[in-house]
């Protein structure tokens, strides 16, 4: 039976994050605050009023988020179409696996984003939805949404066995010869997607599998 780390995924404290990942030099993650004087506030209050809209601002810093910024699109966004196409020329969304062993997730595309989580786990499937820049939004097998740099990541196809035992099978076919059983979190090389089935490779051993019992591939994603 094959097994795997049950810690592929930690958490990490923002407020004392340091932006010492693989993905670029060394600096403190830190959140992007704008900061006005108190009668700067004030004249801006009152001009609001004036206009018919009651505002209370703290007269200490006012946050403000660019207008344009891809993590407040990122919020907001839930599935990305197929046929979408993004700066890089490639489809969105698309799954890839993480090409080192410790990847961060960052809050935004940039080193300046504090780290919300370290992936450990090399080869673990994860699912493109957006690109900024060298910057790619990611989604991996629990829903937890980040950003990720493009040098974290390789086109290499993997999955990752869900809830459960599975058993692979020698066949595309539910009452084909069992072959292997694999835990939760075990992950496997993507090898050819016919239907619901998928050969998958675990181990050196390959078997047949239903997509719905792993993550990193498309309902009836066709894979030769």
């Amino acid at each position: 039976m094959a097994s795997s780390s049950r810690f592929a995924k930690h958490p990490v404290n923002t407020a004392l994050a340091i932006a010492t990942g693989p993905e670029g030099p060394t600096g403190v993650a830190e959140k992007s605050m704008f900061l006005f004087p108190a009668h700067f506030l004030q004249k801006a209050r009152n001009a609001l009023l004036l206009s018919g809209f009651l505002v209370s601002i703290l007269v200490t810093g006012l946050i403000l988020p660019p207008a344009s910024s891809p993590v407040a699109a990122a919020d907001t966004e839930t599935e990305v179409p197929a046929a979408k196409v993004g700066k890089s020329g490639l489809p969105l969304p698309r799954y890839v696996s993480l090409a080192k062993p410790k990847v961060n997730l960052r809050k935004g595309p940039g080193l300046r984003y504090p780290i919300e989580w370290v992936y450990r786990r090399d080869d673990m499937p994860v699912e493109i939805i957006a690109e900024f820049d060298t910057w790619r939004q990611v989604r991996d097998w629990e829903g937890t949404v980040g950003w990720v740099h493009r040098n974290m990541l390789r086109g290499k196809r993997t999955v990752m066995i869900k809830d459960g035992t599975k058993t692979l099978r020698a066949g595309p076919e539910e009452n084909a010869q069992a072959l292997l059983q694999a835990e939760a979190g075990v992950i496997g090389r993507l090898m050819e997607c016919t239907g619901p089935w998928c050969r998958i490779e675990i181990a050196g051993r390959s078997g047949w599998l239903r997509n719905q019992d792993f993550f990193g591939v498309y309902p009836n994603e066709d894979i030769k």
